[in-house]
């Protein structure tokens, strides 16, 4: 059992849900992210989204955009981020999730790929872009190094689209909130809970909710159908707003602690 099936597996057992915050690597920087890993472990993180930054990050909205460019001016790539992560790992055991697109991770190589994010404590990977028609290759090599391949599902997932998931998906499921990009809203979609349903009906996975997560409030509303929500813009944007300042680490923890619902 993987270390993320480890993990929903006790929270199931003590009947509570989850909290999985995403950052990107390298943003502001390099120190600042390993630090932040073990901040927001400390902080309630059942899982952590650690993004690899992209130069054309299409499915993300414009906070995330600009972290991506941030972290790409500090030369931060696929290398440097698994080497943060392996740093990260000293202090903390929460699963670590590489969040990328597959043009960075297909230069850098799957198998090399594989190798060192095992080596360096990651636990496994979602990729934004790779279609599960295409992704038999890469999941098979995730699979000999015993990483979770992670898949993202949206509203308009058809129920065929949802087997062909399901089939190669490990760890948990990433349900989509909406159509369109990441970034905040004022209210989560109705759309969410029906897709959950959806993919109950179709795998035994966690189901963990993101896009548009920001508020302590709609955190609450995912867990009422779901086992766990994802916040990554809003964190994301926090960072932005203090990436000066001399207690930024602990501001975003505070804030990571204020969206989880008492």
């Amino acid at each position: 059992m993987s270390r993320i099936a480890e993990t929903f597996a006790r929270q199931r057992e003590e009947n509570r849900r989850g909290f999985i915050p995403f950052i990107t690597a390298g943003d502001p920087t390099l120190d600042a992210t390993r630090e932040l890993i073990v901040e927001l472990a400390r902080a309630g993180a059942t899982v952590i989204e650690v993004g690899v930054p992209f130069s054309d990050p299409m499915a993300d909205g414009p906070v995330i955009q600009r972290a991506s460019e941030r972290a790409l001016k500090n030369g931060v790539g696929v290398a440097e981020v698994l080497a943060v992560v392996a740093d990260a790992r000293r202090k903390t055991d929460v699963p670590v999730v590489l969040f990328s697109y597959y043009n960075p991770l297909l230069q850098f190589g799957a198998e090399r790929l594989c190798t060192e994010a095992r080596r360096a404590g990651v636990d496994g990977m979602l990729v934004t872009d790779l279609a599960p028609e295409e992704s038999a290759e890469f999941a098979a090599t995730l699979a000999r190094h015993e990483l979770d391949l992670i898949f993202l599902v949206a509203p308009t997932s058809t129920d065929v689209r949802l087997a062909r998931i399901t089939e190669r998906a490990g760890g948990f499921i990433y349900a989509v909130s909406r159509a369109g990009v990441t970034g905040v809203q004022s209210e989560t979609s109705t759309e969410a809970e029906r897709l959950v349903k959806r993919v109950r009906a179709a795998s035994k996975l966690p189901v963990a909710v993101g896009f548009g997560i920001s508020t302590r409030e709609q955190v609450a509303d995912v867990w009422r159908y779901a086992d766990a929500a994802v916040v990554g813009s809003a964190i994301v944007a926090e960072i932005e707003k203090h990436a000066d300042a001399p207690d930024l680490v602990a501001r975003v923890g505070r804030f990571a602690r204020g969206l989880l619902p008492t």
